[in-house]
């Protein structure tokens, strides 16, 4: 069944879009494999937190080798302080993991799935057209 619309100009009949009738039983497939609202939300989010410059140079560097913070520190030539604080958001992102080791805790990527992601987007930007 076609809808009909009447249109005031012939431009304005470019900005509607009707789908064509044996195109209806694709996209409504598609409908089921959209995210859910929350989802999407929760993943905005999480890219937005990921967005940061500093957290994305500890994560290049915890994706080579595990370190304590005044390591990080000191390669990243920041304080103890906003490394820890980096940290901090990153733990509570589930990104990184840490491990006690006498008077240290040392920090490592929390698994592959991030570490994949940091290699993916570092490959995509890196590639030339």
């Amino acid at each position: 069944m076609e809808t009909f619309v009447t249109l005031s100009t012939e431009s304005d009949a470019l900005l509607i879009c009707q789908p064509h009738t044996l195109e209806t039983q694709p996209l409504k497939v598609l409908q089921h494999k959209i995210l859910s609202v929350e989802k999407a939300q929760r993943m905005a989010e999480f890219f937005s937190l990921i967005g940061d410059g500093n957290r994305l140079r500890i994560i290049s560097i915890l994706a080579h080798q595990e370190l304590c913070v005044c390591d990080l520190a000191n390669i990243l030539n920041m304080t103890e302080s906003a490394v820890s604080h980096q940290l901090r958001t990153l733990k509570a992102m589930r990104l990184v993991r840490y491990e006690k080791r006498g008077r240290k805790v040392f920090y490592s990527l929390q698994d592959h799935h991030v570490l994949a992601l940091y290699q993916s987007v570092a490959e995509h930007l890196e590639e030339t057209d």
